[in-house]
């Protein structure tokens, strides 16, 4: 009965700091400087300062209650800490993804043409670039290949190139270090650059808006058919969208121990449900307004649940020298892969950024991405680089733990 106590008192400790750290990071993100803003990364910046407060302090004080937040002392209330939080996170992701499928699906296999191979490109580009620099990394700073391989996971914020370097590596918590490391730059340094970006180049948004919403226009065919809505609010079909992903990133590729994972996989459901918008008799077509709303609150929860344990990560295993690498990883192959896309294969601004935050398998960016252009049509450059970045970086941070 103790230990039951105890856990649900974690638990509740939990989730009134998940909605505290959201309370105070959307405050934060609504501050405008100079026309830029942190938008919803701005929870993510307070879940870091968080997870760093509270790895130096594990106790906090609420009225005359003692609260632990982080036991840095204690391996047990760490990890049961960590694992709350990482379901936080978990939830955040499915949400996020999922509804990013449901938005783009409608209109993803409709504009897929020759010209939107340039998305599978640019996301191939970016991830050989990360590796390329890792690998340089490696062979004259003399990191070892663990250590390097979690930097570069880190910087390109991929959790599943985390756990498949952790399945080969020696030094599992090289990798986990270089990933703490290399997380708040890879993060950060996205979202300023899809603000940045437009700015520097003086894009007019308003102008680009139009005509991008204009190119992008697909008519899409009404469904004949009379179909049978389970509930009035739609939770059937996003409900169900995410447990069909979930089956579906479960599969592995046999050899390479390969799989999509739950953030892959949701959004394959996602695009196909979508596409179709219906089960057999089952509809499964979901309110805009109601993909924005579950869109938004799964990108919170996800900020909130990486952020705070990657803050404590963060101080844990900082170095100057390192995070300098894991920065590098992170700006050259995004900027290698704007100009690319801007020159080699001509896409708009928005079509660019939108490949780029898929390119860098970065789910805030998109968010701040969607806030920066006021449409979320950008979700369909982002969707279609997104598998071929996440399938790259899980091959290469295999294949450098292995041969470096």
């Amino acid at each position: 009965m103790e230990y039951l106590s105890s856990v649900m008192s974690a638990m509740l400790t939990t989730v009134f700091f998940v909605f505290a750290i959201a309370a105070l990071g959307y405050l934060i993100g609504g501050i405008k400087i100079k026309g830029i803003s942190l938008g919803t990364a701005g929870v993510l910046l307070v879940a870091l300062v968080f997870g760093i407060v509270a790895y130096y302090h594990p106790f906090i004080t609420v009225g005359s209650k003692d609260i632990v937040l982080y036991m840095a002392n204690s391996t047990e209330k760490l990890t049961a800490n960590k694992s709350l939080f990482s379901m936080v996170s978990s939830i955040g992701t499915a949400l996020f993804v999922t509804a990013v499928g449901l938005i783009a699906g409608p209109k993803f296999f409709r504009n897929f043409n020759k010209k939107s191979i340039s998305y599978i490109w640019l996301g191939i580009i970016i991830i050989a670039i990360g590796a390329l620099i890792t690998l340089g990394i490696i062979k004259l700073a003399g990191i070892d290949s663990s250590l390097a391989v979690g930097l570069m996971t880190g910087a390109l914020t991929s959790t599943p190139g985390l756990s498949a370097a952790k399945e080969v590596a020696t030094d599992t918590d090289s990798v986990t270090a270089g990933y703490g490391i290399a997380y708040l730059f890879g993060v950060l340094g996205v979202v300023f650059a899809v603000q940045l970006i437009p700015k520097l180049t003086k894009v007019n948004i308003e102008e680009e808006r139009k005509s991008f919403i204009a190119a992008n226009a697909v008519e899409i065919k009404p469904i004949k058919r009379k179909l049978f809505r389970v509930d009035p609010m739609d939770f059937f079909p996003f409900i169900f969208t995410i447990v069909i992903g979930m089956i579906i990133g479960s599969f592995k590729i046999p050899g390479i121990n390969f799989s999509l994972g739950s953030s892959g996989g949701t959004l394959i459901a996602g695009l196909v449900i979508g596409h179709f918008g219906h089960i057999g008799p089952i509809d499964c077509r979901i309110g805009k307004d109601t993909l924005n709303f579950v869109r938004e609150l799964g990108l919170m929860l996800f900020l909130v649940g990486a952020g705070v344990p990657g803050g404590a990560n963060f101080v844990s295993h900082v170095s100057v020298s390192l995070f300098i690498y894991g920065a590098l990883i992170t700006l050259v192959p995004m900027l290698i892969g704007y100009f690319i896309a801007r020159y080699v294969f001509k896409l708009s601004i928005f079509n660019n950024l939108g490949a780029i935050t898929g390119g860098m398998t970065s789910t805030p960016a998109l968010g701040c991405l969607i806030g920066v252009t006021g449409t979320d049509e950008v979700t369909f450059a982002y969707a279609a680089t997104y598998p071929i970045a996440l399938v790259m970086v899980v091959i290469v941070s295999k294949i450098l733990v292995m041969l470096a």
